[in-house]
């Protein structure tokens, strides 16, 4: 007998292909009910202990259709090796069978740990720069003293903390060109113990990498958070700008960089599927082929966005993501 889920937690449509490999007892496929409020991320992870197993499945089954068409009241045949979705046959406004049984999924988070860093955008300024270090040491670390050019006239005071952060070269886009700003990566931390007027002397608090003088000071916050997974309110269409290690190749839990910020509606734990575009051999086609289906290569999640750009973690990668993949987010339809 063909079992049917209700699942309750925000609806993600990209994760529908999550729930691939749930083990059906026989032939006879198991049932979802999507209904307002559900998400098969979810699902993945409550059965499967995989949330992120979606691109897999897409990778082994081409034939799958568009993955953002899904909505309240559909049902979705899930057979050990594939998915089907099923002709909609529930009128709109009609609720979902909903087993009391099923609990709501858990929200589905990331650890963000901080040293992610971004893209520094013009306007953005430092808070001040360390200006030489105890002994003129070109390198520093935790516990070690160094001064900056940030006082009273600043505003600052004794037990102030900043932020440390090293700026690295400016990022252009991958098809415009434009100078979307400059990436910076975090250091660490430190805390004003002496204020004069327009310097002052501070105490290096953690460290995460090498710290020396022309590091740049930004207030400092608490970079170690949750972001709650959450999906787009709106198309979303940009590129892979450049990468925090400046490879051009990266996987499964590297960070990227986007050319999508807060101006363009991007909030942080906003899922984005990664593309790239299929390039079309005339030789084969008898008729004129501009454009083919892109390829899905991966997933991110947005933990940090600027007024322009954003910082984002790659959460699965079925091939290798390249600077100038495209990134997107579609709602549902």
């Amino acid at each position: 007998m063909k079992r049917v889920f209700s699942i309750g937690c925000m609806l993600l449509a990209g994760a529908l292909l999550t729930v691939g490999t749930v083990r059906a007892a026989s032939e006879e496929p198991t049932i979802y009910v999507i209904q307002k409020g559900d998400t098969l991320w979810g699902l993945s992870d409550r059965f499967l202990k995989d949330p992120y197993y979606w691109p897999n499945l897409w990778a082994r089954n081409p034939a799958i259709g568009n993955p953002h068409f899904i909505y309240p009241g559909q049902r979705v045949r899930v057979y050990p090796d594939r998915i089907e979705i099923e002709p909609r046959t529930v009128s709109p406004g009609t609720p979902a069978v909903q087993r009391p049984s099923e609990e709501p999924v858990a929200e589905r988070s990331f650890l963000v740990s901080g040293s992610e860093g971004f893209l520094m955008e013009k306007g953005l300024n430092p808070a001040g720069r360390i200006i030489t270090t105890s002994q003129n040491r070109q390198i520093v670390g935790e516990d070690d003293i160094v001064y900056t050019d940030i006082g009273s006239v600043h505003g600052a005071k004794e037990g102030d903390r900043f932020s440390i952060y090293k700026k690295l070269d400016a990022v252009s886009h991958p098809v415009s060109n434009v100078i979307l700003g400059e990436k910076v990566i975090p250091l660490g931390t430190l805390q004003l113990t002496e204020v004069e007027e327009k310097v002052s002397k501070a105490i290096i608090t953690k460290s995460y990498r090498e710290i020396g003088p022309g590091s740049i000071l930004l207030p400092y916050r608490d970079k170690r958070r949750q972001i709650s997974l959450k999906a787009a309110d709106h198309d979303l269409s940009g590129y892979i700008v450049e990468t925090q290690s400046g490879n051009n190749a990266i996987g499964e839990g590297d960070i990227a960089f986007i050319d999508l910020g807060k101006k363009q509606g991007i909030e942080p734990g906003y899922f984005l599927y990664i593309l790239r575009d299929v390039v079309p051999d005339q030789q084969y086609a008898d008729i004129s082929v501009e454009k083919l289906p892109p390829e899905v290569v991966g997933a991110l999640v947005v933990v940090q966005s600027g007024e322009n750009t954003s910082t984002g973690l790659v959460v699965k990668s079925i091939d290798t993501i390249y600077r100038g993949d495209r990134v997107e987010a579609r709602t549902n339809r």
